[in-house]
């Protein structure tokens, strides 16, 4: 099992930045890797979509609203990944999620809440 603990998030205003992270409390050196640590964010009545993604061999991936303001990384035990947001926008404003997959199943963490006021 993986269990996904969120922290950072917030209320700020636009222009500000935030800092979410995201660790793996069940991740070791006995056990497998995740193939991927991702954000998504999702806003009520809409769907969960993807912010960004960073995999297992340094790959990342971007949401086009997203790029050039928001930068994804990890530790180098891949136990950890942050998403740095920068240059925030109202429209940022969502519960992100933190979702990962190991040996082929996903998993979820609970959400965090980032507020942008104008």
């Amino acid at each position: 099992q993986v269990q996904l603990e969120e922290s950072g998030g917030g209320l700020v205003q636009a222009g500000e930045s935030l800092r979410l992270s995201c660790a793996d409390s069940t991740a070791s050196l006995r056990t497998p890797l995740n193939t991927y640590m991702a954000w998504y964010r999702q806003t009520p009545g809409t769907e969960r979509d993807l912010v960004a993604a960073i995999y297992v061999n340094g790959v990342t991936k971007y949401a086009d609203s997203v790029k050039g303001r928001f930068t994804i990384s990890r530790d180098r035990a891949f136990k950890t990944v942050y998403l740095q947001m920068n240059s925030l926008k109202p429209e940022d404003t969502a519960v992100y999620f933190c979702n990962t997959a190991r040996s082929g199943r996903t998993y979820w963490g609970q959400g965090t809440q980032v507020t942008v006021s104008s």
